[in-house]
């Protein structure tokens, strides 16, 4: 009896540590929120500047209409947008492809050197936004679709390396022992004993990378990378709100058709 009775009391001094716990930590997480809003958004705004609800739905009601004239104007934007976006992920997968070599582990050529530095060349990717990495393009090729291609393609590296790269580390390693058993070099083992088994895993990864890079190409042009970005920056610039309007509608259906086709190939490849 005594036995049972102990192990209720332990029972319950584990339930009471969790709830103490539990507490604890949604009371850091609320306190967090609350500073987070009062510092950054309330203390942070200037409330005159923004004025009454009635001024900003005045504000608003300038973008409410189309500007028809425009939309002949933004069917080559919009055909350069969707082309960077397949053009930046194409060579993306390109300049993946070595770097996720040398980050998997198992397959690296030079041990900790080269997966250390395919690891801070996945995370520079990652970490520097793609507007920025279109600025830094513009400043040395340019204005136009290029830079924006190549912005896309450097900001795509990180994500599609790191996915091949952990891919080939979680690979079977069964046939490519077998390979090597048989006097396969590391060519044999790469092609005949990891990408079939990665293959399914890349072709998902291309898609899905090259989904994003519709959303981020509609926006290149505001840093002077081409496509509809460029378009929206020129009628903000000159006031014309309805033809904003026009702007945004053909990268929402831009978007969207990049939804659709991302899904049918999905559907169709893997």
């Amino acid at each position: 009896m005594s036995g049972y009775q102990l192990s209720i009391e332990d029972y319950s001094k584990q339930n009471s540590g969790k709830i103490y716990k539990k507490i604890i930590f949604y009371t850091a997480l609320i306190s967090i929120i609350f500073l987070s809003v009062y510092f950054i958004i309330i203390l942070d705004t200037d409330w005159h500047r923004i004025g009454s609800g009635k001024a900003i739905i005045e504000q608003l009601s300038y973008f409410i209409g189309l500007d028809v004239s425009i939309m002949p104007l933004l069917i080559k934007p919009a055909f350069e947008t969707f082309l960077m976006a397949c053009l930046g992920t194409m060579l993306g997968l390109l300049l993946s492809l070595p770097v996720a070599w040398l980050g998997a582990k198992n397959v690296t050529p030079f041990g900790m050197f080269s997966f250390g530095i395919a690891r801070f060349l996945m995370t520079i990717s990652r970490s520097v936004h793609e507007i920025i990495w279109a600025l830094i393009f513009v400043g040395a090729v340019g204005l136009g679709a290029l830079p924006g291609i190549l912005a896309l393609a450097f900001r795509s590296v990180g994500f599609i390396s790191k996915i091949i790269s952990e891919s080939i580390e979680g690979a079977d390693k069964k046939p490519i022992e077998a390979i090597k058993a048989a006097g396969g070099s590391g060519f044999d083992v790469m092609y005949y004993g990891i990408i079939p088994q990665i293959l399914p895993t890349v072709i998902g990864t291309i898609i899905f990378e090259w989904d994003i890079n519709i959303r981020r190409s509609a926006v290149m042009g505001l840093v002077g990378a081409g496509g509809l970005g460029l378009a929206f920056f020129r009628q903000m610039h000159m006031s014309n709100y309805p033809g904003v309007t026009t702007v945004i509608l053909f990268i929402v259906g831009l978007v969207v058709l990049g939804e659709i086709l991302s899904h049918f190939l999905r559907k169709r490849i893997i």
